[in-house]
């Protein structure tokens, strides 16, 4: 795996792993025109892992075309984050399991409605396993300072 940016590959895991943000997914549409999809993921033997239904459109492209885009970034300042390509699998046999740790890693509280509806569709879903091939990490925390998300706006 190629890997540039200021960060190492231990680095790069606990940033992953520490994640609570959606990985941005994108991929070939039937066109050849780029989709993207956001999907909650967790990282697990160096392969990220999302659920979605089998019947997405994104795991219909995936399935036709593995390979992918995807970026996982704090969306407030300093920005910092891990973007890569890679290929994507689709694992039906996973997609229950894969939603389960979805579900413990993104909800606070995983006996919520929402968490129920999610697991109401759990027999649909498959999981997708997105083998990285590039990383390219990034951290703007010196660079910025001490800035914030409103940091540079005009104040009225």
């Amino acid at each position: 795996m190629k890997r540039r940016g200021p960060w190492g590959p231990d680095e790069i895991d606990g940033f992953l792993a520490g994640a609570r943000v959606p990985l941005r997914l994108s991929c070939n549409g039937a066109a050849g025109t780029p989709m993207l999809a956001s999907l909650w993921f967790v990282p697990e033997d160096g392969l990220l892992w999302c659920a979605t239904p089998r019947s997405a459109r994104v795991a219909q492209r995936l399935a036709e075309d593995p390979r992918c885009a995807f970026e996982v970034a704090e969306e407030t300042a300093p920005y910092r984050g891990v973007r890569g390509q890679g290929r994507a699998t689709l694992h039906d046999d996973r997609g229950a399991e894969i939603l389960e740790h979805l579900i413990a890693r993104y909800l606070e509280d995983p006996g919520c409605d929402f968490a129920r509806w999610l697991r109401g569709r759990a027999a649909d879903e498959t999981a997708i396993a997105v083998a990285p091939a590039r990383l390219l990490s990034w951290d703007f925390g010196e660079r910025m300072g001490g800035a914030s998300a409103g940091a540079g706006r005009s104040r009225p």
